[in-house]
């Protein structure tokens, strides 16, 4: 006698009644059916540069926007540094007096006034144009010593810490060697050799610097060189140089960024106690450190010779001190503070 079937005899394993409905997901290409995945926009997609573009200028609106409200003080003394880079742009413009010019007769020692903002000096030349000219040197001298130094500092570090062996061994101890002597006599020491121009003031820090961003870039170099992508490069081939440039130097980025944010301030100091002492800028180029070391002989007769150029340079180390210590605590959001 045969058994009857039910519709449900012929069905495969699994199926039934009781079994819920087939997904989109859960359907094949061998059954007949089309695969469909609700992805997000972009999911799963080449995104055009357009795309790419918009979304890194999202990130950094909505990064500017924790740092403003996490860090109040440093977007407050950011400010002020676009303000000194506008003072030092602007120089010309801005300054009332030719900072090198001496008057006939010469007003020497005059107090603060209409005519002259900050007083003059002993030789008679208006403080406020010098003031405002010595933004300009010591922006300069900073921002060439950072911009060598980071380039320099970085790709020896990178290289260091990516190559490893002999190497390694050879830029570190250089590295090491730089390090131990202190910063203002070894500075002293090159701009002493030089002769005092704006350049060699340069060329001087840079030297004094570049281990700084060498040390900190091998670190990360080293902490870089174990990840999973780079082993990956390795094994596809890549040759040293592109795992360097490709990989490595692009995550050095955030580390780089704040210690140049505290070697601007740093910078502005060494180059105000070289020309302090004499070997810094030259004479004919205003200097917020040579006006100090000219004027403290008078220091007790016009306190505005010396007041002034001395609030210049500690506004412009505390701007730059303050603002990468708020950049390095927004850049590492692991730091325990």
């Amino acid at each position: 006698m045969n058994t009857p079937t039910t519709p449900t005899d012929d069905l495969p394993s699994g199926s039934g009644p009781d079994r819920p409905p087939d997904t989109a997901a859960d359907r094949s290409p061998a059954g007949g059916s089309t695969i469909t995945e609700a992805t997000e926009p972009g999911d799963g997609e080449r995104q055009t540069p357009e795309q790419v573009a918009l979304g890194r200028r999202q990130r950094f609106a909505e990064s500017f926007r924790q740092f403003r409200s996490d860090h109040l003080m440093g977007f407050l003394f950011g400010i002020v540094i676009l303000l000194l880079l506008l003072v030092a742009i602007a120089a010309p413009i801005i300054a009332t007096h030719d900072p090198s010019a001496i008057p006939r007769p010469p007003q020497k020692l005059a107090p603060p006034s209409t005519d002259h903002f900050f007083g003059t000096d002993q030789l008679g030349r208006d403080i406020f144009s010098r003031v405002v000219y010595g933004a300009r040197t010591s922006l300069i001298v900073a921002t060439a010593t950072v911009i060598i130094s980071t380039i320099l500092g970085t790709l020896l570090g990178a290289v260091s810490g990516y190559l490893g062996g002999w190497v390694d061994l050879v830029i570190q101890r250089i590295v090491d060697a730089v390090l131990s002597i202190p910063v203002l006599i070894l500075a002293l020491f090159i701009a002493s050799l030089l002769g005092a121009s704006i350049t060699n003031v340069v060329l001087a820090l840079s030297i004094i610097y570049i281990p700084r961003f060498s040390r900190i870039a091998r670190g990360e170099m080293l902490r870089i060189r174990s990840a999973e992508y780079v082993t990956a490069a390795e094994a596809l081939g890549a040759k040293p140089s592109r795992i360097i440039f490709k990989h490595g130097v692009p995550n050095l980025v955030a580390p780089i960024i704040v210690l140049a944010s505290l070697t601007f301030g740093q910078a502005i100091v060494a180059e105000a106690a070289l020309s302090f002492l004499g070997v810094g800028a030259p004479i004919t180029e205003p200097s917020w450190g040579r006006m100090l070391s000219t004027s403290r002989e008078f220091m007790t007769v016009a306190w505005w010779s010396v007041v002034f150029p001395g609030a210049a340079l500690s506004l412009g180390v505390l701007a730059f001190n303050l603002f990468g210590d708020a950049l390095r605590d927004h850049l590492d959001p692991k730091l325990v503070r």
